[in-house]
C-alpha cells in the first residue's frame, strides 16, 4: 500500500504546475458540488439523489469559490512544503465566501433553496477545503510511512526570532522533532509558543530523560561569543550533540540562510569575542587604491582577497605560485564583485625582478605578503625550502616595494616567530628582521610605510590541527594530543585578514603589531569540548567505558608547549583598542646583508647543518628542540629554571591580555 501511494505521489510531483494547479481548481469545483449536496442532506434530512438534486446553489458556490481561492493565493501554494499557517488562510478564504455565498441565498435567497444552506454550505466547504490540502500535504511530503522511523527529539536553545523560524524550518523535517525551547529568560518559561513549551534551563536534566533528548540546535546569532560560550560550557555536562545556527554576519554576507544548521564552530569555543574592525583602518590602504596579495591562494591570503573586495579597492592583484589556488580564488571573487578588476599572475614571490616590473605596470599602491610556509612539521622536514621561500621572498617583495616606491608594505607574520624552537618560527623571525633592516637602511629616501603582524594560530587555515581532531572523532577517535599541557592562542580566519589589514594602515617604521586575544586556550580542554559537544563521552581514567580516548603521542621535533606575542615587554597602546604594537630590535642590514649572501649560497647547495647554524647565529633566540621527546620535556618543566620561564611566559600573557606597559 505504501509503495502504491509513494508512486502516485511521485506521479503527482513529475506533473507541470499549471497541470497541478488545473487538478486543485477541479477538485475545489467537486468540493463546492459535494458540500452543497451534502448541505441539503443535511438540511432536509433525507437523502436525495442527483438526479433529484437542484444544481443551481452549487453553480453559484462555484462561481464565487473559485476567484476568491485565486485571490487568497490557494492556487500557488507549493502544499507539500506549508506549515500551520495554511489552516489560517482557508479559513480567511472560506470565511469571505461564506459571507458573499450567505448574501446570495441566505439573503436574496433563490426558489426552492433553503436559506440555510447558506450557513451550512460554507461550513462543509471549509472543513473540507482543510482536509484536502492537509491530505496533499501529508500524500506529497512522503510522510506516508507505515513503519515510520523514529525522528531524535531535539530541543532548540533561544526562543526568540531565530529559535521561531528555526522550529517553523524543521516542521517537516522527516529527521527531527522539536520537543521544545530552552531559553534563559525567566518571563517565556512555561509558555507556549508555536505549539512549543518553553522549558527553563534548570530543567534539561529532566527533560533528557523524560523526552529522549540528545541534540540540542543553538538558535543564537546575535549574542556575543563569551555568553555563547558560557551556554555551551552548560551544555557540556549532558551527553548531548550541539548544533547551531549561523552568526548574523554570515547571513548578512549571504553565506548561509537563517534555516541552515551546522555543526558547532570551533570559534564558539573561543574564550573572548570577535575583534570589531575598524572601518577607517580597513578603508585606509585598499578603498580606491590598487592593493596586491602574495599567497593569494593560501588560508590567510585568500581571505585577505575576500576582505579587500569588500572594500572596493581601485584594482586587486592575486599573485600565487599554485596554479590550482590562484583559479580557485579568482573565480570566487569574480563572482562576488564583478565589476572589480582583479588580475590573477602565477608568478614567485622570489622572483625581484618580476615584482618590480608587475608593481611598475600596475601602479601598485599597497602590498600584503602573505606568500609563505608555515606547516611546521613539514617546514621541519624541507628546511632548505622552508627557508628559501619565507626569507627571500620576503627580501625580494620588500626591494621591490622599495625600488619601485610601493606607498604601504604589510608582512604577515606568526607567533612561532617569538622565540622559535623550529624552523618555521626562525624563518618568520628572521623574515621580521629583513624587513625591519631594509627599512631603516633606506628610510631617509624613500616614504613607503613597512608593517609586521603578529598572530596566533588560524582556525580556518590549512595547517590547523582542528579539523583533524574533527576527523578523528567522527571516526571514532582517538584524537591525538602531543602533550597533555600544550596552549595555544586562536582567533577566525576573518579577524586575522582584518587585523593584517588595520595593523598596515597604522605601520610606519616597520613594526611589529599583535592582536589582544585573551587567554591562551589549553588544547586538551579543546579536545573535551568538542567530544563531548559532538554527543560522545571521553574515555579516561575517571571513564575506563568511554567512546572517544585521547591519546598522548608525544611533541613533535620544533613544537612548543606555550607559544608567545612578543619578544620584548613593552606593548604600545595604538589607535585601535585590540592592536597593540611592540618595537622589537633588529639589525641593521648592511650587517645583515653579508650573512644573508652565505645563507642564499648554502641553501643553493643544500647544506642543512650549516644553515640551521647560520640561522642560529642570525635569530639568536631561535633554540631548536627536535631532540626533545615527551618525557624528557616532562621532566625539563620541573626543574626550577623552566618553571621560571614558563611564569615568564605567563606574565608576558598576561600583560597582552591587562596591556600594562
Amino acid at each position: 500500500m505504501e509503495k502504491y501511494l509513494k508512486e502516485f505521489a511521485n506521479s503527482i510531483l513529475s506533473l507541470h504546475r499549471y497541470s497541478k494547479r488545473s487538478i486543485a481548481i477541479i477538485t475545489d469545483i467537486a468540493l463546492c458540488v459535494l458540500c452543497t449536496w451534502l448541505a441539503f442532506i443535511l438540511r432536509l434530512e433525507q437523502l436525495i439523489l442527483f438526479k433529484n438534486f437542484n444544481f443551481y446553489p452549487a453553480f453559484i458556490s462555484v462561481i464565487i469559490a473559485l476567484p476568491i481561492f485565486w485571490l487568497f493565493g490557494l492556487y500557488r501554494t507549493i502544499y507539500r512544503y506549508t506549515g500551520i499557517s495554511i489552516i489560517f488562510t482557508i479559513l480567511a478564504s472560506t470565511f469571505v465566501y461564506a459571507l458573499l455565498y450567505f448574501l446570495v441565498i441566505g439573503v436574496f435567497s433563490i426558489k426552492g433553496v433553503p436559506r440555510t444552506i447558506g450557513v451550512i454550505q460554507p461550513i462543509l466547504l471549509s472543513f473540507s477545503i482543510i482536509c484536502s490540502r492537509l491530505g496533499v500535504k501529508l500524500l506529497l511530503s512522503n510522510n506516508i510511512n507505515f513503519k515510520r522511523p523514529l525522528k531524535k527529539n531535539i530541543l532548540v536553545y533561544g526562543a526568540g526570532e531565530a529559535g521561531r523560524q528555526l522550529v517553523t524550518a524543521l516542521e517537516n523535517s522527516p529527521e527531527f522533532k522539536v520537543a521544545g525551547f530552552l531559553d534563559d529568560d525567566k518571563q517565556l518559561h512555561r509558555q507556549v509558543l508555536l505549539g512549543k513549551i518553553v522549558y527553563s534551563t534548570k530543567k534539561l536534566k529532566k527533560l533528557i530523560i523524560s523526552k529522549n533528548i540528545s541534540l540540542v540546535f543553538l538558535a543564537l546569532p546575535t549574542i556575543s561569543r563569551i555568553k555563547r560560550n558560557k551556554i555551551i560550557e552548560s551544555l557540556n555536562h549532558y551527553k548531548l550533540n550541539v548544533k547551531t545556527l549561523p552568526s548574523i554576519s554570515e547571513i548578512v554576507d549571504g553565506k548561509i540562510t537563517i534555516s541552515d544548521i551546522k555543526d558547532l564552530n570551533i570559534e564558539d569555543l573561543l574564550s573572548r569575542d570577535e575583534v570589531k574592525a575598524d572601518t577607517k583602518l580597513l578603508n585606509k590602504n585598499v578603498n580606491s587604491k590598487t592593493v596586491l596579495v602574495t599567497g593569494a591562494g593560501g588560508s590567510i591570503g585568500s581571505e585577505l582577497c575576500r576582505q579587500i573586495i569588500k572594500l572596493r579597492p581601485n584594482k586587486l592583484l592575486l599573485l600565487e605560485l599554485n596554479e590550482y589556488a590562484l583559479y580557485k580564488i579568482y573565480e570566487e571573487l569574480i563572482v562576488i564583485n564583478k565589476n572589480l578588476k582583479i588580475i590573477p599572475l602565477l608568478i614567485n614571490a622570489q622572483n625581484q625582478k618580476q615584482l618590480e616590473t608587475i608593481f611598475e605596470t600596475f601602479k601598485v599602491n599597497t602590498v600584503y605578503h602573505a606568500a609563505a610556509y608555515k606547516h611546521v612539521p613539514l617546514v621541519e622536514k624541507n628546511i632548505c625550502e622552508g627557508i628559501n621561500n619565507n626569507v627571500f621572498s620576503t627580501i625580494a617583495v620588500a626591494k621591490a616595494s622599495v625600488n619601485k616606491r610601493v606607498s604601504n608594505l604589510v608582512l604577515v607574520s606568526s607567533d612561532k616567530a617569538v622565540r622559535p624552537t623550529n624552523i618555521m618560527g626562525a624563518s618568520k623571525r628572521l623574515s621580521e628582521l629583513c624587513m625591519q633592516g631594509i627599512y631603516h637602511y633606506n628610510k631617509d629616501n624613500i616614504s613607503i610605510n613597512f608593517s609586521i603582524v603578529r598572530f596566533g594560530n588560524v582556525l580556518e587555515s590549512s595547517g590547523s590541527v582542528i579539523p583533524k581532531f574533527k576527523k578523528q572523532i567522527k571516526e571514532g577517535g582517538p584524537v591525538t594530543l602531543t602533550h597533555k599541557d600544550v596552549t595555544r592562542y586562536f582567533m577566525t580566519v576573518t579577524e586575522a585578514a582584518q587585523l593584517v589589514i588595520q595593523a598596515g594602515a597604522m605601520g610606519k617604521n616597520s613594526e611589529v603589531f599583535v592582536l589582544d586575544m585573551g587567554k591562551s586556550i589549553k588544547i586538551q580542554n579543546l579536545i573535551y569540548k568538542m567530544i563531548k559537544l559532538s554527543g560522545f563521552t571521553v574515555k579516561d581514567k575517571n571513564d575506563p567505558n568511554g567512546e572517544i580516548e585521547v591519546k598522548i603521542i608525544g611533541l613533535k621535533p620544533g613544537e612548543k608547549l606555550y607559544e608567545e606575542l612578543l619578544i620584548g615587554d613593552n606593548p604600545q597602546k595604538t589607535y585601535h583598542e585590540k592592536i597593540y604594537k611592540a618595537e622589537d630590535n633588529f639589525i641593521p642590514y648592511d650587517q645583515l646583508k653579508i650573512d644573508l649572501e652565505n645563507l642564499y649560497k648554502l641553501l643553493e647547495i643544500n647544506k642543512v647543518a650549516e644553515v640551521k647554524s647560520l640561522i642560529g647565529k642570525l635569530v639568536t633566540s631561535y633554540q631548536p628542540n627536535s631532540e626533545i621527546v615527551d618525557n624528557v620535556y616532562q621532566e625539563q618543566l620541573n626543574s626550577k629554571q623552566n618553571m621560571k620561564k614558563i611564569s615568564l611566559i605567563k606574565d608576558q600573557e598576561n600583560k597582552i591580555i591587562n596591556f600594562k606597559t
